[in-house]
């Protein structure tokens, strides 16, 4: 219709959103389908953060704040900056949006002008390319496949970079791959974009908390001081605390630019919700103990989901670092026919009869960039894990 704007050809819909609702869907319907496709922990929010709440609306904490939150908030997040990354902020130097993809776009809309480019490692999170394009800038995908362990080059960032590169968007651990960059990986990428003064870096920290032993996670402004100031340090509640549904996510980074996307929030959704930011004080500055139980629990499930899918023939999937995703190949079942009479030739068709065959909902990989592969999520009970990888074997073993 013309009456639409014509931003809308330029972006498509969530596949991860669009997964769920049909899940939802599915199950209303009466069928028995085991959704691994929700990029959330099943766990409950921690009791003390829960509670955290309840006192701020018994408190009266229901009205306005202040645009990018409250000042016990930034503080919080000022403490947890330099607690544990060694990063100094001030307050002017702190935002709190709902969630941490609203941080992103602010960030992205603030900054974006027609013809600027944005460097995205692929697999990327899906949102990643969409909002790029919705702020007026152009995507450009660097790919690291499965052979290079979901990590770009400093050879290929270089050969990214253009004089229109104003951002490069970095996450690690990563979604959809939990594949992280170790401190010596990381150095070697911030070396390239200190030669690069045009270039900034959109660090998305989301899954920081949740990394595996043997695994270092450093944020690029912690290991190169050099780019301090041209970096915005994202990260969020949502992962580490299983507060998905409170959105709240939060960011470091130069006040100039910190302003100017309190400025996009003032005039499009104001203060994130009033309750939610103090159950986040409480998240980050009260007891820990959780992150180290989930940790746990992640770490127990995904060898569980690494051993049963490299039981399946056809199936290649790789240990991650971090996260609580595992992003297989499925390589060695392109080509073939499901039982159902499905022609496997890409992985939306693989992901697709899976779904209505055997029931297991996954996120196929064109949609994070990289083919032929698919995504799942381990934020389920081990029984339910069991269950979907005792299908998906039985799927892969029907093929012909």
């Amino acid at each position: 219709m013309d009456f639409l704007s014509a931003t809308l050809d330029r972006v498509k819909p969530s596949p991860t959103v669009a997964l769920t609702g049909l899940v939802a869907d599915l199950k209303t319907a009466g069928k028995d389908i085991i959704g691994l496709g929700a990029g959330e922990p099943d766990f409950p929010t921690p009791e003390n953060i829960r509670e955290a709440g309840k006192r701020a609306i018994d408190a009266g904490h229901t009205r306005y704040t202040a645009v990018d939150g409250i000042a016990e908030l930034k503080e919080a997040v000022r403490g947890k900056f330099e607690r544990e990354n060694g990063l100094r902020y001030e307050a002017s130097e702190v935002t709190v949006g709902s969630g941490g993809k609203q941080i992103l776009y602010n960030a992205l809309m603030a900054t974006l002008n027609p013809g600027d480019e944005v460097i995205i490692p692929a697999p990327y999170w899906v949102s990643y390319p969409d909002m790029v394009r919705l702020a007026g800038g152009t995507p450009v995908i660097v790919e690291a496949g499965i052979d290079a362990g979901f990590r770009i080059t400093p050879e290929q960032l270089e050969a990214a970079i253009t004089p229109k590169t104003k951002w490069l968007i970095f996450n690690s651990p990563s979604n959809p791959t939990g594949a992280g960059y170790a401190p010596e990986a990381l150095k070697a990428l911030t070396d390239v974009l200190e030669r690069h003064p045009q270039v900034w870096v959109m660090s998305d920290d989301m899954y920081e908390h949740i990394a595996f032993p043997g695994f270092d996670f450093r944020t690029p402004a912690q290991v190169a001081p050099a780019l301090f100031d041209r970096t915005l340090t994202v990260n969020g509640v949502s992962k580490a605390y299983a507060m998905t549904g409170w959105r709240i996510g939060y960011a470091g980074g130069p006040a100039h630019l910190i302003a100017a996307m309190r400025k996009i929030q003032s005039q499009s959704t104001s203060n994130p919700c009033s309750i939610s930011q103090w159950a986040a004080v409480e998240a980050l500055t009260g007891p820990q103990d959780y992150i180290g139980e989930s940790v746990a629990a992640f770490l127990r499930r995904r060898d569980l989901v690494v051993a049963g899918l490299n039981a399946a023939d056809g199936i290649d999937c790789p240990v991650p670092d971090g996260a609580f995703y595992v992003y297989p190949s499925i390589a060695g079942c392109i080509g073939k026919r499901s039982r159902g009479g499905v022609q496997i030739t890409n992985d939306e068709y693989f992901c697709r009869a899976l779904l209505e065959e055997n029931g297991v909902a996954v996120v196929f990989g064109a949609a994070f960039g990289v083919s032929p592969a698919f995504r799942v999520s381990y934020a389920a009970a081990d029984e339910v894990l069991a269950d979907a990888l005792a299908r998906i074997q039985d799927f892969v073993a029907g093929l012909s």
